[in-house]
This record gives structure tokens, sequence and C-alpha cells, in this order.
């Protein structure tokens, strides 16, 4: 058993580097093709997820991500309210663009927190 865990584990180090590059090129092509920012985020919460059932560890915190999610909600919501109600969208519609995939890397990383927290909750506490 110690060895399919072994392989296991290389197999999920090998693949790592290719989901992060393929979650961010979801995001960062999101305004341009289906996909974006909640599609790349769910494949980039697959790394933290992967880790931990690859590797039994207690060192996320959840505490920590949970607040960083907050704070990525609040930027996510002001974000759009400055550029859209502030008239920006208008006066610069050069960095329309700029802005849908700002919004897509956004929601792209609270998607990711927002899946590894519900997962390690889950994890942690019915582990107990």
């Amino acid at each position: 058993m110690k060895q399919k865990a072994s392989i296991v584990s290389s197999i999920t180090g090998l693949l790592y580097p290719f989901i992060i590059v393929f979650g961010i090129y979801v995001i960062l092509n999101g305004h341009d093709t289906p996909g974006g920012g909640f599609q790349g985020g769910a494949i980039l919460a697959v790394l933290f997820i992967g880790r931990y059932i690859v590797a039994h560890t207690d060192d996320f915190n959840i505490g920590r991500a949970h607040n960083t999610e907050k704070a990525l909600l609040v930027v996510l919501i002001l974000v759009p309210v400055v550029f859209v109600f502030g008239s920006l969208s208008r006066r610069f519609p050069q960095y329309n663009q700029v802005y849908l995939v700002f919004m897509n890397l956004l929601i792209g990383f609270k998607v990711a927190l927002g899946l590894t927290v519900v997962v390690f909750r889950y994890a942690f506490y019915e582990d107990r």
C-alpha cells in the first residue's frame, strides 16, 4: 500500500505546475472564452485539496484563508462600484478589458479559497 501512495504523491507533485498554469490560463482568458474566474478558481482549488488527499497535513490555516476570502469579497464588490458607477468605464474604455481580467482574477482566487475552505472544514471536522 505504501508503494501506491508513493506513486500517487509523485504523480500529484508532478502535476502541480501544470494545474497552476492551466488554472491561471483559464482565469486570464475567461473574458474572451467560456470559462473564467469560477472555473479557473475550481481548478486552482484542486491544488490544495489534492495536497491534503495525498498527505494528511494539518498545516493549512483555515481562519486566515477565510479572512482572505472575505477581504476578496469586499474588493470584488468595491471594484465594480468604482469602475462602473464611477463612470470610469465610459471615460476610459481602453481599460474595460483590464477590468474584466482583474475581475476574473479576483473571482478565481475567491473561488479557489472558498472551495478549499469548505473542503478543509469538512475534512478537519469530520476527521476528528
